[in-house]
């Protein structure tokens, strides 16, 4: 009987629809950049299949480094957990304080490898997850302790988030501390535990909010962006008007007309404004359903694994790229304060797309033995 399950899941391979899911949103995403950045590319760099052309390379690196993370062993993976950790701490040091650091609107988030921007916050993402799976996994027994179950997972998190405040990058140290509450929960802590922890970080964010003119200027446009629709509330309330012309069916692909220098960075983090002005409720509607595709997928493939530490892993793989759609999509309909976050394998940049498919190819690795 066992050895009939095992040659059963030996033939099940990888998981097929997880896998058909980022393809197709991938695609998706390639047309929607070039229908979205065309006019600006061949205004600004005399090409307007510039950004297109670029996301077709980072596309094609992404592909590779998931074939790479496909097959890599996970047992060297979770062995180097601790290393993983340092290295995001130095990049993200590398970020503020060396000269390969770029600055872009005041703030010093990337890295310039000649003509690659890198963003350290993505790597430390998949960074944070390798070493809170390992963690959890190994602490089971003693998680009822508030000094084992939270406290080494809120330094390493507060060491990563700080680097990001210093950038400054608020939203990027939110998502971290949002991963880090959604695996510490996954992997067995006390809710009264994460509720303090909670807690404590949302009177630490109003503290942080409060104190930046910048941040308060963008919570007062989230809350009414037509108060002032020229300058504070100007992204969101282009954002609206694109997706309330989409109508049903959308105006055509191609002939939108917010991405005409109205709706600011249309081809990168407000992509999804752009699909449902040209392609409507229909299109919004089928990107959803990719997205619940890709994101079932990856809870199933959590729940269907039998050791703790793949369990935790591919749950927080999975959250990883769940945050990156709900808060992208939050942004873009105005159910949060207005935020860089990308949408994953669609936003134009290679930092995110070439780390959403490193996460997919973790999640294919853990998928081929799924049972």
């Amino acid at each position: 009987m066992n050895e009939r399950k095992a040659e059963r899941m030996e033939r099940r391979g990888f998981d097929y629809l997880l896998l058909a899911a980022a393809l197709v949103l991938l695609g998706l995403g390639l047309v929607m950049v070039l229908s979205a950045s065309g006019v600006m590319a061949e205004k600004y760099m005399g090409n307007k299949y510039h950004f297109f052309i670029r996301q077709a390379g980072f596309s094609v690196a992404g592909l590779f480094i998931m074939t790479i993370a496909w097959v890599f062993p996970r047992e060297r993976l979770y062995s180097l957990s601790y290393l993983w950790i340092v290295g995001a701490i130095f990049l993200l040091a590398l970020a503020l304080w060396s000269p390969l650091r770029h600055e872009a609107n005041g703030a010093f988030r990337w890295l310039r490898l000649g003509s690659f921007v890198m963003q350290p916050l993505e790597l430390a993402k998949l960074a944070l997850v390798v070493y809170l799976a390992n963690f959890y996994s190994a602490k089971q027994d003693l998680l009822g302790r508030f000094s084992v179950a939270m406290v080494p997972p809120l330094l390493v998190t507060g060491i990563l988030a700080g680097l990001l405040l210093m950038q400054p990058d608020f939203g990027g140290a939110s998502f971290l501390f949002l991963l880090m509450l959604l695996m510490a929960l996954s992997g067995g802590v006390r809710l009264t535990h994460l509720g303090a922890v909670g807690i404590a970080a949302a009177c630490a964010a109003v503290v942080l909010v409060s104190q930046s003119p910048n941040r308060m200027r963008r919570v007062f446009a989230f809350v009414d962006p037509f108060v002032d629709p020229l300058d504070t509330g100007y992204q969101l309330v282009q954002s609206l008007y694109a997706l309330g012309s989409g109508h049903i069916f959308g105006v055509g692909l191609g002939a939108g007309k917010q991405k005409l220098f109205f709706l600011p960075e249309a081809h990168n983090d407000f992509l999804v404004a752009v699909i449902g002005e040209e392609l409507g409720f229909i299109g919004v509607s089928a990107l959803f359903l990719l997205v619940g595709v890709l994101l079932w997928r990856g809870f199933v493939i959590a729940w269907s694994r039998s050791d703790l530490r793949d369990r935790l892993f591919a749950f927080g793989l999975t959250s990883v790229l769940g945050l990156g759609f709900v808060l992208n999509m939050a942004v873009v309909l105005g159910a949060a304060p207005p935020k860089g976050v990308p949408m994953p394998f669609l936003s134009y940049g290679g930092s995110n797309l070439v780390v959403s498919f490193a996460t997919l190819g973790l999640l294919l690795n853990l998928s081929r033995n799924e049972g």
